[in-house]
């Protein structure tokens, strides 16, 4: 278990509205919610639900700690009801296309004139503006364009990989959107107003590859695939496949880590060739030879904590159980009915409270409305009314 995990939430007493269900807005709200703001997830009305994705009911940790409710935002009464919301909230994350919030009446220009201190974020693919701004679009489209997929190891037909996780939408929408997030509520505290917040999971995406991109607008030099020294350039940087057919990644950058390295391997006559152009070839194919002399876990037991950045690749079936994230608090329970009990990754960004009772997963047909309303003030004969009208459920 993370030693210094806190004793109180960081976020307690947020309150984020989230009308995202999918991507970069629903991995925002997640990790606001780990960190213990109040996020009420704003859904569809049924009978208008399949104008939203409906994520599978273990994706996003199972709407743990979310408050949920159905609005029907065409209407204007829907509308009214989503207004009044904001007036007690901190937090509005929105994933509509550029345009779609103003025509529904619920763009930043209402919302701030009713909430001044309310923070405003909007998560698309592309921005809010630009050329590409309308355009649909999924993680692997905002890799493309970010420059991603074009420094990554191709495949065999020479093409772009298919990456094993949707970094876009997570490091490049999700954690673009929390960090701005975050950073507005700092200047809330000191002016006392709200922010509207552009977040571009293909621009997030960009950032992520700024070391590559500043590299060639220096000094021209092109970050693609085994290019340079993090695309696989050189052998002290790369993979390698064991004798059980599985691989071990190694990264010995610094002097020390790749000496400690060639005489774990007992291949010390390469100490001080690291960077010699000239023999790469040669390193690499006496890397891959010895390599395949043991197993994955025979070498990490070897070298991996005698400083030679050293670490196994990992399948998820392996994770799952490893030793170092159990021991770290890394997954805990949820339950839903019909399904079961099964483990679900915790929340563990740093700061986050990791102890976590057995989520209990509510119902698809279960909405918290009538709890949300009543906090802004909604009560009665009027409650009643906005559902039998079917403006809420």
């Amino acid at each position: 278990m993370q030693s210094d995990s806190p004793g109180e939430h960081l976020l307690d007493g947020i309150t984020v509205l989230n009308l995202g269900s999918v991507g970069p807005a629903a991995r925002a709200a997640r990790t606001l919610a780990d960190y213990g703001a109040r996020v009420v997830q704003v859904a569809p009305i049924a009978r208008k639900s399949g104008l939203q994705t409906k994520p599978v009911y273990h994706t996003y940790a199972a709407g743990r700690d979310f408050a949920r409710m159905r609005i029907d935002l065409k209407s204007l009464a829907g509308r009214d009801v989503l207004l009044r919301m904001t007036e007690s909230a901190d937090v509005l994350i929105e994933s509509f296309r550029p345009g779609t919030v103003d025509r529904l009446g619920l763009g930043w220009d209402v919302v701030h004139a009713r909430n001044p201190r309310l923070i405003y974020c909007s998560t698309t693919g592309y921005g809010q503006d630009g050329p590409a701004s309308t355009w649909a679009g999924h993680d692997l489209n905002y890799l493309a364009m970010s420059g991603f997929l074009a420094c990554s190891e191709p495949r065999s037909d020479g093409g772009p990989p298919i990456p094993g996780a949707t970094v876009a939408d997570s490091a490049g929408g999700g954690m673009h959107a929390v960090t701005s997030i975050l950073a507005a509520l700092v200047h809330r505290g000191t002016t006392g107003t709200g922010t509207r917040l552009d977040v571009s999971a293909a621009e997030g995406a960009l950032a992520l590859m700024a070391l590559s991109i500043d590299q060639y607008l220096a000094e021209g030099e092109i970050a693609d695939s085994r290019s340079v020294l993090l695309t696989g350039r050189y052998a002290f940087y790369d993979l390698y496949e064991t004798s059980d057919e599985k691989w071990l990644s190694v990264a010995a950058i610094e002097a020390k880590f790749f000496e400690n390295l060639c005489d774990g391997l007992e291949l010390s006559q390469y100490r001080h060739d690291q960077y010699d152009e000239t023999k790469q070839d040669e390193i690499r194919a006496a890397f891959q030879r010895v390599f395949k002399s043991r197993s994955r876990d025979e070498w990490t037991a070897a070298l991996a904590a005698n400083d030679t950045c050293v670490a196994p690749v990992l399948e998820i079936p392996e994770l799952v159980d490893d030793s170092h994230w159990r021991a770290r608090g890394i997954f805990m329970e949820a339950e839903k009915e019909g399904r079961g009990v099964f483990r679900q990754v915790a929340p563990i960004l740093a700061g986050s409270v990791r102890t976590h009772p057995r989520h209990r997963v509510a119902a698809d047909d279960k909405t918290d409305t009538a709890d949300v309303l009543a906090g802004a003030g909604y009560a009665g004969a009027d409650l009643e009314k906005l559902f039998e009208d079917g403006i809420i459920e």
